[in-house]
């Protein structure tokens, strides 16, 4: 009787293994930041009318405030799905067919779970989220038409999360990556169509913005959901696996609460950074909002590694294979730098040319370029940080990425912004937080990782006694 196959994860040489996952994943990242920045772009140059001037600025205000909700959304979809990948991956490397494809049916299950909660606050929460930061009758009116679609035709971006998750802990990157990037050419063709009313298309504003997105999530859902049903050469698929089982949601969440909390921090994070920067002007507001989401295209870069390091770590972790677990560590460490290093140097460079590409006052673009200035400084730490946040995962410590996340992202970054509001000059001066906040946490993380070092790796055993038995 023939050996089955066995999962790359286990035998193709880490460094080349690392590029192989992680290059389709940062593809995969980077088209999911097409969904903001394309909104933002079309939104940004929305026409003015005959009563109301500035447009696309309002619209721009708005598409910031809401984005938050949008991160949260994210945050407890790709939370999940890290529960989901690194013990799917680690059931996988053991050998558990049967309980990977429970962990799969329940990580869709969940997934149906978290849409529901969405829809509720579609429905009856957007207006009073929105009127917690401004009192803008046409921002408050934009923000809820955008924000509203985008949560009650959420099951798009939940289910395909969760989706891309199941194909990410089997080792099949390039479905997921051909998945989002239909899903993201379809929401650039249709942003303008929308927005601006071509084609015969009724003009629809930031509403038309809205559709785009949610349409093209649906796409990625149903290409991504096609791949996971059609190709189970790793795990068994059908409604019996639907069946909610208690023991399986505890595993996944015992590893994914942590990271849905790490990842909401981002979004209380831009939730407090909009309130804060409220008190100094809108237009640090909005500033912020274009900034941040143009880093996106780097960071997610930096978490689309991240998410190829977790897998190959998790495996061979299950697989007590001490010398790949290590490689694991040290090339994802390595490529997260790359990946911020260059980022932090072509943002430096096309500061003034990517911002102005936005059809904002002068004075908010030159807010854009002074944060890209300053905040890029911190690209090397920020990098160290989410490479340790997803080594920690993957050893099953999901507290200590939490630990780090509380530090950048809240415990240092919110006083220090609400200090430097207070300041004179402090449109220029509070972007200073984000750096300060990502060095402080960086000194926290290199202590925890000792910790990992001592508990977790050093326990698997001789790296020759593991090789010899391969």
């Amino acid at each position: 009787m023939e050996n089955p196959p066995q999962n790359k994860m286990g035998v193709v040489p880490v460094k080349k293994l690392m590029l192989a996952m992680g290059l389709p994943m940062i593809a995969s990242m980077a088209l999911q930041a097409f969904y903001n920045i394309v909104d933002s772009y079309f939104v940004s140059r929305m026409p003015d009318t005959a009563g109301l001037s500035g447009l696309g600025e309002y619209g721009m205000n708005a598409l910031t405030l809401a984005f938050p909700v949008q991160m949260l959304m994210i945050a407890i979809g790709v939370g999940t799905g890290v529960g989901i990948n690194a013990l799917l991956s680690r059931s996988l490397g053991q050998g558990n067919r049967q309980k990977a494809s429970q962990i799969a049916g329940n990580a869709i299950f969940l997934g149906l779970c978290t849409y529901a909660v969405f829809l509720l606050v579609g429905l009856f929460g957007v207006k009073a989220y929105l009127r917690s930061q401004t009192a803008d009758p046409v921002v408050l009116q934009m923000g809820a038409e955008y924000l509203g679609i985008c949560t009650t035709l959420s099951f798009g971006a939940i289910l395909s999360m969760i989706y891309e998750k199941l194909l990410q802990g089997t080792g099949r990157t390039i479905p997921s990556t051909i998945a989002q990037l239909a899903g993201a050419a379809i929401n650039m063709a249709l942003d303008p169509i929308l927005i601006f009313g071509w084609l015969g298309c009724p003009a629809l504003g930031v509403r038309g913005a809205a559709y785009a997105t949610v349409i093209g999530q649906v796409a990625t859902l149903v290409i991504s959901a096609a791949f996971h049903h059609t190709h189970t050469q790793d795990l068994d698929v059908g409604l019996a696996y639907l069946k909610p089982s208690r023991a399986v949601i505890r595993e996944i969440y015992q590893i994914g609460l942590p990271a849905i909390v790490m990842q909401a921090l981002m979004s209380f994070m831009t939730y407090g950074v909009n309130i804060i920067f409220g008190q100094i002007s809108s237009a640090v507001v909005t500033a912020y909002g274009v900034y941040y989401k143009i880093q996106q295209f780097v960071f997610f870069a930096a978490f689309g590694m991240n998410n190829a390091l977790i897998p190959i770590i998790g495996f061979n972790y299950g697989r007590k294979d001490k010398r790949r677990a290590r490689e694991g560590v040290k090339y994802g460490m390595i490529y997260t730098l790359v990946i911020m290093a260059a980022g932090a140097v072509l943002l430096q460079v096309f500061a003034g040319r990517l911002m102005g590409a936005f059809a904002l006052a002068e004075g908010t673009i030159r807010l854009c370029v002074t944060a890209v200035r300053i905040i890029t400084l911190g690209y090397l730490f920020a990098g160290a940080n989410i490479a340790f946040q997803g080594i920690f995962q993957a050893f099953g410590s999901g507290m200590r990425s939490l630990v780090v996340s509380l530090l950048r992202l809240i415990i240092i970054a919110l006083p220090v912004a609400l200090l430097f509001a207070a300041l004179q000059n402090a449109e220029n001066i509070v972007w200073w937080a984000f750096p300060i906040a990502e060095a402080c946490s960086l000194v926290v993380a290199v202590f925890l990782m000792r910790g990992i070092a001592k508990e977790k790796i050093a326990t698997l055993g001789s790296d020759s006694l593991r090789a010899a038995a391969v």
